[in-house]
């Protein structure tokens, strides 16, 4: 094994942690001053398009561009990233004359990115540039151009990208949210793109995906007696039963918790007594159009386990515990 590199007992680490993050605050501050009329411009210039966005850059610009354009896809503008070497090995057949090309480069004058220029200036295809040297043949180029220029980077060395990606990256994100917020994009519509993720699974599941209903709702008319509400529960299985009239409709509740507070009474008799003289009145319910999401802050805010829902008259059409949703991964 190669030895380890010496390093001096004096040398602080956490400072120079300290000082890179510094170093790229500096930068992002330094993008935000200038966050003017040429970003407006490619905005307009984004939402006017009836392509997508085509988003390319090489090395480290590769990467940030990459991901700017799966943050772009996820909240509502359609992009894609393209190698820049592979477009000019067929990949240009995959961005159409209604795209808005995204190009990425430090220095403006990455050789793999201006070969593609006249073809796609050829095709019709609008410019958006992102470099840090306003003077460059990319930058000029462009249709817009967007000055990501940093003080310096944080790379001692002045070679690394740091200060310089982490300004890319911030400002694409910057376009990404300004575009969500002039569409109107709603958290339903980012859980549609997200639809097997935990996000998706919050914000698209409703009640009526995850409720036990029909005879797998437990349920006892109000004269029945404390025993016969047990061996529902029990059937059941979900630590709870509702009481309900000759029409189905609500009229309290019954749980585990109501059970071993009525064992602490002594005068309760199991066998004789009415369920609906224990049972909890107007216990908390949801409706069948809710989330499986708002059952489970409704569950954390009253701090109980489970619920019934109901329709609009107060008729029980299903149960819930907090164990269906875990199962369900809303929680």
């Amino acid at each position: 094994m190669p030895p380890e590199p010496a390093i001096s007992p004096s040398f602080d680490l956490a400072s120079s942690g300290r000082r890179v993050l510094d170093l790229e605050i500096r930068g992002l501050q330094a993008v935000a001053g200038r966050i003017d009329g040429d970003f407006t411009a490619a905005c307009r210039l984004l939402l006017a398009s009836h392509g997508r966005v085509v988003c390319i850059g090489m090395g480290k610009s590769g990467h940030i561009a990459r991901k700017i354009a799966a943050t772009f896809a996820s909240t509502g503008t359609p992009a894609f990233y393209v190698h820049p070497g592979e477009a000019g090995h067929g990949d240009l057949g995959m961005i159409t004359d209604a795209d808005v090309v995204l190009a990425l480069s430090n220095s403006g004058e990455t050789d793999e990115l201006l070969m593609l220029l006249p073809v796609l200036k050829r095709q019709g295809n609008q410019l958006i540039a992102m470099t840090g040297r306003p003077g460059s043949t990319l930058a000029r180029q462009a249709d817009v151009h967007l000055d990501v220029s940093v003080p310096a980077e944080a790379c001692p060395l002045a070679l690394a990208p740091t200060t310089s990606t982490t300004a890319a990256l911030a400002l694409g994100d910057a376009l990404a949210v300004a575009l969500l917020e002039a569409r109107g994009f709603t958290a339903d519509d980012f859980a549609r793109s997200h639809p097997a993720g935990a996000l998706g699974r919050r914000l698209l599941l409703h009640i009526t995906d995850v409720m036990h209903a029909g005879d797998n709702v437990p349920r006892v008319l109000a004269d029945a007696t404390l025993s016969e509400a047990l061996v529902e529960m029990s059937r059941k299985r979900l630590g709870m039963t509702a009481i309900v009239d000759d029409s189905g409709r609500l009229l309290g509740l019954f749980t585990d918790g109501d059970l071993r507070r009525a064992l602490d009474d002594a005068a309760i008799d199991l066998r004789q007594t009415r369920i609906d003289a224990v049972m909890t009145r107007m216990p908390k319910t949801i409706g069948m159009d809710a989330l499986a999401v708002e059952a489970a802050q409704m569950m954390e805010t009253h701090q109980i386990n489970a619920l019934l829902v109901v329709d609009p008259q107060q008729h029980v059409v299903g149960a819930l515990n907090i164990h269906d949703l875990l199962r369900a991964r809303v929680v």
